[in-house]
């Protein structure tokens, strides 16, 4: 048994990892076209309707994926009523949003917004059908097939985005891109799960369900106002293109750390779950989990930070403001992997309520945070942002503690190590680097020496976490050949 979830977990996070990074990658290479043909003007149009996509969403999803998740078995009857279930959520929501656009359009003080979010909006109604299909994916853990959909559907619409803008059409190209985005991925979807709902429609599931998913549900909500607030708190205040300075800012910060909490997140609701009823056990994999988010998160999103005159390299001068908005994010962003890793412990507990409302407080308390600094401008706005959410590694600890009995020495022993190290690193970088002029060869001078010194220190200090990636890549390649 032991093995086996050894086993299943390094897959797991193998083709979790491939996933990731090769989404990464991509939605970099694609952003780095589109930002050298589009204005942050164009960025800010798409980012004033970031907050309305994501509630959505949320709305859509409904927890369900979660909810079909910690279900001991999961049939076709469970399947059917979670794609009807979404599919009318996704249809009434539309309708709703499509009516309120005008109102939308008047709140950011935007005419050209009525019809860019229908289109927008447009997209949504289509991603509530590949919902069942997506927690079918999700529970049965088919990374593989969600790096090779995932794929496609990046390169496809990536085309279609760059077509669009090489042509003129401006904050178009990155609607029709979205929209291109999820018909792909829906396709994808349906290619591998091979299941196809019937017209035997039995909502009793849904009801049995709504418990658990409803606090997952709110919860998600709440954690999309929080990601998605600056935008539009920023919009009402500030032009489209300081909302577009933000959003870009924003996109990498995201890419980054999501690279790291994707690939979790696909493996701990699971793994978690299905061992939930050891609690020594769990404890021992949460913290072998919290090593290695940890072991990942530091030198990959600090190391952004060190690194955020990569924007104007790559994109262009018209960015140049969006470099310090970067730089703030991507250390809050160090941490936003660990508070996912926190999140994904108390829902495999069935702890949804615990989740929702300490994701209630966080948001509040950024609301309230983010306004109280309204006046002093937007770099002291996200500043405070990001302090708030390092804080809050606290509140989930705690809670963390009443759970499995983890202990914040626990947490310092597992998280600091890598933390201290990347600091040092990148204070040697720093120095060593000074009498670099040019802009490209300071940058590539610095992710090559502050990796190297890492990976330096995690091979002296013999860091169990670090040994056991070398000997998995090392197994995994006298295997294939």
């Amino acid at each position: 048994m032991k093995e086996g979830l050894k086993e299943r977990t390094a897959k797991g996070l193998m083709w979790g990892a491939i996933n990731n990074l090769t989404s990464q990658l991509l939605m970099a290479l694609i952003g780095i076209i589109l930002g050298r043909l589009l204005t942050p003007a164009d960025y800010g149009m798409v980012g004033m309707l970031a907050i309305f996509t994501a509630i959505t969403g949320s709305l859509q999803e409904s927890g369900f994926t979660a909810a079909l998740t910690n279900l001991k078995e999961a049939t076709h009857r469970e399947y059917n009523a979670v794609f009807w279930t979404s599919t009318g959520i996704s249809i009434l929501l539309y309708l709703v949003l499509y009516i309120s656009a005008p109102l939308i359009a008047d709140y950011f003080h935007q005419p050209g917004l009525i019809p860019l979010s229908r289109l927008v909006f447009a997209s949504l109604l289509l991603a509530g059908i590949g919902i069942a299909h997506a927690a079918y994916m999700f529970r049965n853990m088919m990374n593989r097939e969600k790096a090779i959909t995932g794929f496609f559907a990046l390169v496809g619409s990536g085309i279609i985005g760059i077509t669009l803008a090489l042509n003129g059409y401006s904050y178009w190209s990155l609607a029709w891109q979205q929209f291109a985005y999820i018909c792909i991925i829906n396709i994808g979807r349906l290619y591998y799960v091979r299941w196809m709902p019937s017209f035997h429609i039995d909502l009793t599931p849904i009801r049995e369900m709504i418990g658990f998913s409803s606090k997952i549900l709110i919860t998600n909500i709440i954690n999309q106002v929080n990601n998605n607030i600056l935008s539009f708190i920023f919009g009402r205040l500030f032009t489209a293109g300081a909302v577009g300075n933000y959003t870009q800012a924003a996109k990498w910060n995201t890419m980054g750390h999501s690279l790291i909490s994707g690939t979790m997140q696909q493996v701990a609701q699971p793994v978690l779950a299905s061992i939930n009823e050891e609690e020594n056990r769990q404890l021992n994999v949460f913290r072998k989990m919290l090593r290695f988010t940890a072991f990942l998160s530091m030198p990959a999103m600090l190391g952004l930070a060190f690194i955020a005159d990569f924007i104007v390299v790559l994109l262009g001068e018209q960015w140049t403001d969006s470099v310090p908005l970067l730089r703030m994010l991507c250390i809050s962003g160090a941490f936003l992997p660990i508070h996912t890793l926190y999140q994904n412990l108390f829902i495999s507990h069935g702890r949804s309520d615990t989740y929702m409302w300490c994701s209630v407080a966080l948001v509040i308390t950024q609301i309230v945070v983010v306004m109280v600094f309204a006046t002093w401008g937007i770099e002291i706005m996200i500043a405070a942002y990001v302090v708030t959410l390092i804080l809050w590694t606290g509140i989930w600890q705690v809670l963390a503690y009443r759970l499995i009995q983890l202990r914040f020495i626990n947490l310092l022993k597992d998280v600091c190590p890598f933390l201290l190290a990347t600091i040092g690193c990148i204070g040697v970088a720093y120095y060593a680097t000074l009498f670099i002029t040019n802009v490209i060869a300071l940058i590539l001078s610095r992710i090559i020496i502050t990796s190297l010194l890492y990976m330096a220190i995690m091979k002296i200090a013999h860091v169990k976490i670090f040994m056991e990636c070398i000997q998995f890549i090392f197994k995994r390649h006298e295997i294939n050949h």
